[in-house]
């Protein structure tokens, strides 16, 4: 029997939204995990160098160019009894929970071995991490049909999302004591990462099945979009012709940067700036603050988004975030790294708040213009530029750390320019990505009162699609 869909009219219970959004514990945490733990342990644990990785993940972002826009595309044109976006998230589940273990068992003793099953991994992991994050957030835009419904939802969206970042953040200093190099045996960190893999994977697979039985539902309007819904290319062509679309992903791409960049130099960053040396709970504590502190502060960026919008928000946002970040480059100590965390969840909650708020607004756009609505297409185009950000975060690693002396991992050769180079890339270039973002935003064309005049127009085009329903149901 067909799932029962909602229509327009419903309101969404508590019950409900706290399941639908429980499915952003697995999408956040299991990104989490990966930033936060794979270039550290290649980088410190089994390749050692610099260039293979950031190799790898070059060859990793050319291939999200193919694979995200693919699997949103097909996301868009898909139907089944069970909706178009439910089937993908289904059959992700449990492979995704699985590679929460796979990421950790290389072979070791041979670089190229090593290499080669590395970039396979991360390849794998992120078509399944496609497969399932393309098609949760799509629904976000279709479910929620309002900017006071999408802020209520995105609120609660952004605690989930909270939780799984400290969760996935704080376990591996209890399973991973190691993590901030105390040049333990290669045997040891490969069975505390895998021991991490498999909580990860099990705490995943419990909420998984919480959110599949109680958060998956489709608009019964919009079950006949599909029908017209483009091919890739076309969608593509479509997506990229959008003004609106065009800012938003070369601003996201700039959020993306500094969202991959922090978790993935927090380790070293401690470690040989901090001298958090055997405390590996002190190192997550780190990141854990600035997480805290997104949660909380994600009220005040809600009020504010649905009092200006979301295109002078995320300006603000930004602005706040490049001056938050100026700590980075002098904190000498633990008290001091704790207090300069804690200030930059303030601006990183600002992000975490707007970004799906700016899509769906341009997903109701396109919807005015086509007659269909596209999140999948437009998520899985979004997927595809924001992974470049990847690029961009490794070459600007690569280049950092060989121009300071450390393009093979040594602790023994940290110098002053080691320090400071740690120091930029916690500083000075995700405070310039920010500032590129904040500029580009400025010339996004859905102003706070255009939001307002499509959502009427757009409330009317429902309406047909209700009754057309209806009618074709009798």
């Amino acid at each position: 029997m067909a799932e029962k869909k909602i229509t327009i009219e419903e309101k969404h219970s508590l019950k409900f939204l706290l399941a639908y959004n429980s499915g952003q514990f697995i999408d956040q945490g299991a990104y989490q995990a990966f930033t936060f733990l794979i270039f550290n342990f290649y980088y410190t644990v089994v390749i050692k160098d610099v260039f293979p990785i950031t190799l790898g993940f070059i060859i990793w972002s050319l291939w999200n160019s193919i694979n995200d826009p693919l699997l949103g595309a097909l996301s868009d044109r898909t139907k089944s009894k069970w909706g178009r976006r439910k089937p993908y998230i289904v059959v992700a589940t449990v492979p995704l929970c699985l590679m929460m273990i796979f990421l950790w068992t290389p072979p070791t003793g041979n670089i190229g071995a090593s290499f080669a099953y590395f970039l396979v991994m991360i390849c794998l992991f992120d078509t399944i991490y496609t497969m399932y994050s393309v098609n949760s957030v799509s629904l976000f835009p279709e479910l929620f049909q309002n900017l006071e419904e999408r802020a209520k939802s995105q609120m609660i969206r952004q605690i989930f999302t909270v939780i799984s970042l400290v969760f996935a953040t704080i376990l591996p200093t209890f399973l991973i004591p190691h993590i901030n190099i105390s040049g333990q045996p290669t045997e040891v960190y490969l069975s505390e990462y895998i021991l991490n893999g498999v909580v990860l994977a099990i705490s995943f697979g419990l909420v998984g099945i919480i959110y599949l039985k109680f958060g998956l539902k489709e608009r019964e309007e919009f079950s006949e979009d599909h029908k017209a819904a483009p091919p890739l290319l076309t969608s593509l062509k479509y997506s990229l012709k959008n003004p609106a679309f065009r800012v938003h992903v070369i601003a996201m791409l700039c959020t993306w940067y500094v969202y991959g960049m922090l978790p993935t130099i927090v380790p070293l960053y401690g470690r040989f700036v901090l001298g958090i040396e055997e405390n590996a709970f002190e190192l997550g504590l780190l990141l854990g603050f600035t997480f805290i502190s997104a949660a909380i502060f994600t009220v005040l960026w809600r009020f504010v988004s649905v009092k200006l919008g979301v295109k002078r928000t995320i300006i603000i946002s930004n602005c706040t975030f490049i001056i938050l970040l100026i700590p980075f480059m002098f904190v000498t100590d633990v008290i001091s790294a704790f207090i300069a965390f804690f200030l930059a969840g303030v601006g990183l909650a600002g992000s975490m708040v707007l970004g799906d708020l700016i899509i769906s607004a341009v997903v109701d756009a396109d919807e005015l213009e086509t007659g269909i609505r596209r999140e999948g297409g437009y998520y899985g185009i979004n997927g595809l530029i924001i992974r470049f950000g990847t690029i961009f975060i490794f070459v600007t690693i690569s280049i950092v750390l060989t121009g300071v002396g450390w393009k093979v991992f040594d602790p023994e050769t940290v110098t002053e320019q080691t320090i400071f180079g740690l120091r930029s890339l916690m500083c000075i270039f995700p405070a310039i990505a920010l500032g590129i973002g904040a500029i580009v935003m400025s010339r996004f064309p859905i102003s706070h009162e255009k939001y307002k005049e499509n959502r009427e127009k757009i409330e009317k085009i429902h309406e047909e699609k209700r009754k057309k329903l209806a009618t074709t149901s009798k």
